[in-house]
C-alpha cells in the first residue's frame, strides 16, 4: 500500500554521490516539488541517497561495466521518482544517461526494504553498457530511412518529420545500440494524431524501433448533469488531462474566472485563459459544482458527444468538418450566466449559483458547438431573420444532441438548459411552445426581424418541433409537451431522424448567409426531396409546418 505518491521531483539536479572506480554518477533533482502526503523534499533526498549507496554496494546492479571510466563512457543516473509503502519499503526511479546521450530504456528502479534493506533494482536494459557514441550513418539518412520506410507511413496522412534527429543510446533489445532517433508526425487513419519516434542504426542505417506517443485513455468523469460519464483523456507524465486525441486534440481548460479584455477580438490579446484540466489519475470531478473539474466534464463530454453526433448521424468530423479539435473554456467571470462561441473556440459561465448554475449541459455544449458547425457551413449572418435561424439551428441540434446521447440523467428533451436551471427546472427557452418565455414566438409576422436573435429563433424552433413531432400534447421521456399550429391545423411528426437530416443538409447545402424564413422554406423542401423525393410524405410534411407556423 503507497503512502507517499509517486512524483516527479523536477529538473535541476545536483550530484550527491557517485561509484567513481565505475564511472557511474547519481543525480537527484532539487527540492522543487511540492510535498505530498507525509513525504518531504528532505525525506526525498534521504530516499535517493540511500538509493545510491545501496548501488554503491552492488555496482553490477545497474549494469555498469568494471572499466567504464569517468568522461567519455561515464554514465549518470538522475533520479525522477520516488514511492514509499506503508512498511517502510521504498522504490527510487532513475533515467540514465551515457556519455551524455539519453538511454532509451535505460531506467532503473532501486527498491530497498524497511531499514534500508537491499531488495534489488527493475531494469530493461539486458546488458552492460559499453559502446562507441561515433555515429556512421548521417542524421539526414536517418530521416531520409525513416520517410522512406512504407511499413511506417502506413496509413498515416501528412507523414512527415518533426526537427532534425537526436543521438541517443537504444537499450531496448538483447544489445544496447548508438541510434538516431527520428520523430515524425502524421494523422492515423482513423484520425487520431500520430507522433511517434522510430530509433535508426546509428551504425548500419537499420530501423530498429518505433513507438507511437499519442495516447488515448479510457478516463471516467463526475459530470454535474450527466453522471458519470467515459472520456478520452491524454496521458501526461504527471498524470492525465482533459485532451481527447480521438477527436481532433479538443480540449477543456479552467480559466479561473478570468474573463476577456477588449482587446481580445480585436489583436489576440486579452484573451482569459489557463491550463488544460488535468488530474494524477483518470477520473475527473466528483459530481458537484464544488470541484471544479465537475464542469470540465460536463463540457469536455457535451463536446464528445456533439463530435459523435455530427460524425455519426451528418458524416461531419468536427466543427471545422476536417477532423480539427477545438477548446473549451470553463469557469468563464464571475456569476456569468450564458456560454457562447467565438469562432474558435466554446466558453462557459459559472452561472448565478441561485437562479443558474454552470452553464455546461448537454444541450448548451451542442448548442455552442454547432454555432461553430454554422459559421463554417452556411454562415448564417448573426442578425435579423438569419440570425434567428442561426440560433435556432444550434437550439435544434444541440437538442438532436441529447437524445443522441440517450443518457438516463439528462434523457432527450425539447427544453433548452433545464438542467442548470435551479429556481424553475424549465431552462432558458422551450421548442415546442416557443412564446412561453414570454419573448420568443410561435407564429412568423413582420416583426420577426426586428427581434433578438435568440427570440426571433422561436420560429424556426417551432417548426422543427412540429415537423419532428407533430402538435398536440405528448409525453417525451417524461416531460410534458405540447404544440399548437398557427392556422389551427393538426400536424403528424416525420420523426427526429429525417428531421434532423433535412435540417442538416438545408443548412449545408442550401442556406446561405443571408437566409431568410422564407429562405429556410424554400432551402428544407429541397433538401427534403433530395433525401426522400419529390412526391414523398417528408417533403409535404415540410411544407405543412412552415405554413403551421406562418411562413408561407
Amino acid at each position: 500500500m503507497r503512502t507517499t505518491p509517486s512524483r516527479p521531483l523536477g529538473l535541476a539536479v545536483a550530484a550527491v554521490a557517485a561509484t567513481g572506480a565505475l564511472g557511474l554518477s547519481v543525480l537527484q533533482a532539487a527540492a522543487s516539488a511540492p510535498s505530498a502526503g507525509p513525504s518531504s523534499a528532505a525525506a526525498d533526498e534521504a530516499l535517493v541517497r540511500s538509493a545510491v549507496a545501496a548501488l554503491t554496494a552492488h555496482p553490477g546492479a545497474a549494469r555498469v561495466p568494471g572499466n567504464a571510466a569517468r568522461g567519455r563512457g561515464a554514465q549518470e543516473l538522475r533520479a525522477t521518482d520516488t514511492v514509499v509503502d506503508a512498511d517502510g519499503t521504498s522504490h527510487v526511479r532513475l533515467e540514465r544517461t551515457y556519455a551524455g546521450l539519453p538511454v532509451r530504456g535505460g531506467d532503473v528502479v532501486v527498491h530497498q526494504g524497511p531499514g534500508a534493506a537491499w531488495e534489488g533494482v527493475s531494469q530493461t536494459l539486458e546488458d552492460d553498457l559499453a559502446l562507441a557514441t561515433d555515429p556512421q550513418v548521417a542524421p539526414a539518412a536517418a530521416a531520409r530511412r525513416v520517410l522512406g520506410a512504407a511499413s511506417l507511413s502506413k496509413g498515416i496522412q501528412g507523414f512527415a518529420t518533426q526537427g532534425g534527429p537526436e543521438l541517443v543510446v537504444e537499450a531496448y533489445g538483447p544489445s544496447p545500440r548508438l541510434a538516431w532517433e527520428v520523430t515524425t508526425t502524421g494523422r492515423q487513419a482513423d484520425g487520431t494524431p500520430s507522433r511517434a519516434t522510430t530509433s535508426v542504426d546509428a551504425l548500419t542505417g537499420a530501423v530498429l524501433r518505433s513507438e507511437e506517443h499519442v495516447q488515448t485513455v479510457d478516463g471516467d468523469g463526475r459530470s454535474l448533469y450527466s453522471g458519470s460519464v467515459p472520456l478520452d483523456v491524454t496521458a501526461t507524465g504527471a498524470g492525465f488531462e482533459l485532451r481527447d486525441q480521438t477527436r481532433g486534440g479538443t480540449s477543456t481548460v479552467d480559466v479561473a474566472n478570468k474573463t476577456d479584455s477588449a482587446l481580445c477580438g480585436l489583436m489576440g490579446l486579452g484573451c482569459a485563459t489557463g491550463p488544460v484540466v488535468s488530474s494524477t489519475d483518470a477520473v475527473f470531478g466528483d459530481g458537484t459544482a464544488a470541484d471544479r473539474q465537475s464542469a470540465a466534464v460536463d463540457a469536455q463530454h457535451g463536446t464528445d458527444t456533439t463530435w459523435d453526433y455530427f460524425l455519426d448521424v451528418h458524416d461531419r468530423e468536427g466543427i471545422f468538418g476536417d477532423g480539427t479539435g477545438s477548446v473549451n473554456r470553463v469557469h468563464y467571470g464571475k456569476d456569468y450566466v450564458n456560454a457562447f462561441w467565438d469562432g474558435e473556440k466554446m466558453t462557459y459561465g459559472d452561472g448565478d449559483g441561485q437562479s443558474y448554475g454552470p452553464l455546461v449541459s448537454l444541450d448548451v455544449a451542442g448548442h455552442e458547438m454547432t454555432h461553430g458547425v454554422t459559421e463554417n457551413t452556411a454562415n448564417l449572418t448573426y442578425s435579423g431573420e438569419s440570425g434567428g435561424l442561426n440560433e435556432a439551428t444550434s437550439d435544434i441540434f444541440g437538442t438532436m444532441v441529447e437524445f443522441y446521447a440517450g443518457n438516463a440523467e439528462d434523457p432527450g428533451d425539447y427544453l433548452i438548459g433545464e438542467e442548470f436551471d435551479l429556481a424553475r427546472g424549465e431552462g432558458l427557452r422551450r421548442m415546442d411552445d416557443p412564446i412561453s418565455d414570454g419573448s420568443s414566438p410561435n407564429c412568423y409576422s413582420a416583426n420577426t426581424k426586428n427581434l433578438d436573435v435568440h427570440y426571433s429563433s422561436g420560429v424556426g424552433n417551432h417548426f422543427f418541433y412540429l415537423l419532428a413531432e407533430g402538435s398536440g400534447a405528448r409525453q417525451i421521456n417524461g416531460v410534458a409537451h405540447s404544440s399548437t399550429t398557427c392556422d389551427g391545423s393538426t400536424l403528424a411528426g416525420i420523426g427526429r431522424d429525417a428531421a434532423q437530416r433535412i435540417w442538416f443538409r438545408a443548412l449545408s447545402v442550401y442556406m446561405t448567409s443571408g437566409t431568410d424564413y422564407a429562405g429556410a422554406r424554400t432551402t428544407t423542401l429541397q433538401a427534403a426531396s433530395d433525401l426522400y423525393g419529390a412526391d414523398s410524405a417528408e417533403r409535404a410534411a415540410v411544407g405543412a409546418a412552415w405554413t403551421a407556423v406562418g411562413v408561407g
